[in-house]
């Protein structure tokens, strides 16, 4: 028992090594510094709490977090809709299921910077001709308001996402029992009463998984925010990521950014934990 106890920890001790090093001590490291005048090559000076009470007082971080939550909230609610619907269209017996799926998932392998400069042009040519073709003219300038620069985030990010949270929803649906399926046939339950009362109480813990990855991955998206819009017009479509990496990285504020890291961290954990524990009491309640 001994023996197998020290084979244990000498392999999982590369695991713990590399987590401590990428994750753990860069996270301590960026706290240490959030309290600090830091300007990514010396530290200025020890600030305490003065760069967290300036955040709070920052415009722009406060618009950028707000955006972030709307997109987010709109982001998560059609990529589940839509990855469950594709799921339960995949799932159905027909001839070239295994086609659409693959189809399906595809936008999901393209990276995010190339996915956001493929719709830009997509957003920018293809509108703006179709827009001048049917005199639309909002058509024509889709990149370049606060609105319709929101649409187009979630628009890109439903179509990357989409197909990875219907993977997810496949594997769940099938392993519903089929004898159940049936039970509920004889008895005169249609399909929406099977999907209803059988499958969603059995699919839940995917529900559990797809609103957390999609949480998440929406929440820190910067990628196809800077190669769609950049943060325009004005920093009005800036989320959080960007907003952070520009006070870093463009004003030279590393401690005042890690301040804002360390908060959006702390608010994104709170959701993210929150959310896990609501779904997954609901689970023991199905």
């Amino acid at each position: 028992m001994t023996n197998k106890k020290s084979w244990l920890y000498v392999f999982s001790a590369p695991v713990l090594i590399a987590l401590f090093c990428v994750v753990i001590l860069p996270l301590l490291f960026g706290v240490y510094y959030s309290f600090t005048d830091w300007d990514g090559v010396t530290v200025n000076g020890f600030v305490g709490f003065q760069n967290y009470l300036n955040v709070f007082k920052d415009p722009g971080f406060r618009q950028a977090l707000w955006f972030t939550t709307k997109f987010s909230v709109v982001s998560i609610i059609l990529i589940n809709v839509i990855g469950l619907g594709l799921a339960l269209l995949v799932t159905q017996k027909f001839k070239g299921t295994s086609l659409l799926r693959t189809i399906f998932f595809m936008p999901n392998l393209i990276g995010g910077l190339i996915l956001g400069f493929i719709w830009q042009f997509v957003f920018i040519k293809a509108f703006a001709s179709f827009g001048n073709l049917v005199g639309i003219e909002s058509l024509q300038t889709w990149l370049s308001t606060t609105q319709t620069g929101f649409w187009a985030l979630v628009i890109v990010m439903c179509w990357q996402m989409s197909g990875y949270i219907m993977v997810i929803y496949i594997s769940y649906l099938q392993s519903v029992d089929v004898s159940l399926l049936e039970a509920a046939s004889l008895d005169g339950a249609n399909d929406w009463q099977q999907f209803w009362k059988i499958k969603f109480p059995m699919i839940m813990p995917g529900f559990t998984v797809s609103l957390f990855m999609t949480l998440s991955n929406c929440f820190k998206l910067y990628d196809q925010n800077l190669s769609l819009t950049g943060g325009g017009p004005y920093n009005s479509t800036q989320m959080v990521a960007m907003n952070i990496f520009n006070t870093a990285f463009s004003q030279n504020k590393m401690g005042y950014a890690q301040a804002k890291a360390v908060i959006f961290f702390i608010i994104v954990a709170v959701i993210s934990l929150t959310q896990v524990y609501m779904t997954k009491k609901k689970e023991v309640e199905v």
